[in-house]
């Protein structure tokens, strides 16, 4: 199957520090859009003890040719000492909507 030519990163952050990372990202022409999900109830293991914290789930998309700037902006962006970040990779995206991601997120000069 042909390379959809789109990435879409997946991140859990603070719902105070959500926003403020998605406009950078935006800002930076990085992503063409960031949808942020609250009311997310995260459990996971943190230096040794289980944690249980309330978190924003943030999906953005960026041009597959982006996508190594999108995560180090997003790492550098993000407050947690270990972010978690996953790239996906879709199997295909509507022309249309591709077209608009390439022209919100021009190449890097």
């Amino acid at each position: 199957m042909p390379d959809a030519g789109l990435r879409l990163l997946f991140c859990t952050a603070p719902s105070d520090a959500a926003p403020d990372i998605a406009r950078a990202l935006l800002e930076a022409k990085l992503i063409g859009c960031a949808n942020l999900i609250p009311g997310v109830r995260s459990l996971y293991w943190w230096e040794g003890e289980i944690q249980d914290d309330a978190e924003v789930v943030m999906l953005m998309e960026c041009p597959r040719e982006r996508v190594d700037e999108a995560v180090a902006a997003l790492t550098r962006a993000h407050p947690y000492d270990v972010a978690k970040i996953v790239v996906l990779e879709p199997s295909a995206v509507n022309e249309p909507y591709l077209a608009w991601l390439r022209a919100a997120c021009p190449p890097a000069c």
